[in-house]
């Protein structure tokens, strides 16, 4: 049975978004080709009709994780995305949660274009982190980037160091806490 285009682009979709969750809950080397198309919904042998390799679809996949995650924190100030953030409920669903905070530790032994996405997605973090605070000097713009990019790489680093927690240990709450209320004294 031949598929319709918009089928095709349906399909690739669904295998996008089943990989970007699959990928972030399991990391990259723990999703096979055929356990994500099994659960995208397709067999194996569909895979290569959608991408090259499966760094294509890493790629694509993060990519599409950085999209969720800035239409999520679109319009949220800098307190508001901390304490979404850095918070249990974000650490217990790697899934759906933060592409960085999941997979930038996979992201660093991967090739380049892997690396390539996560750059563009860092930036497009700091980019929906960013305020507009009128006309100001260039040493004040480099002074709040570089406030954004220390509050990513703290609220990152929070949630990787207590997922490689136990899960119900009190450490992995006490750095959540910790972190979260260091962040926002210094805001």
């Amino acid at each position: 049975m031949k598929v319709t285009k918009t089928q095709a682009r349906e399909n690739r979709a669904r295998i996008v978004e089943t990989a970007s969750k699959l990928f972030r809950e399991r990391g990259y080397d723990g999703v096979g080709v055929a356990d994500l198309m099994a659960a995208a919904g397709f067999t194996h042998g569909g895979f290569y009709k959608h991408f090259r390799s499966k760094a294509d679809l890493m790629a694509e996949a993060a990519a599409s994780g950085f999209s969720q995650l800035a239409e999520n924190t679109t319009g949220f100030d800098a307190v508001a995305f901390v304490k979404e953030y850095v918070s249990r409920e974000h650490r217990d669903a790697p899934g759906s949660g933060c592409t960085l905070a999941a997979l930038c530790g996979d992201a660093a032994r991967q090739p380049e274009s892997i690396k390539e996405t996560f750059a563009a997605g860092i930036e497009s973090q700091l980019a929906t982190l960013e305020r507009e605070d009128g006309d100001v000097g260039e040493s004040a713009k480099r002074e709040a980037r570089a406030k954004r990019i220390e509050t990513l790489a703290h609220v990152v680093g929070a949630i990787v160091l207590s997922r490689a927690c136990p899960d119900d240990s009190s450490l992995a709450d006490e750095i959540l806490e910790v972190c979260r209320t260091r962040i926002l004294s210094s805001l």
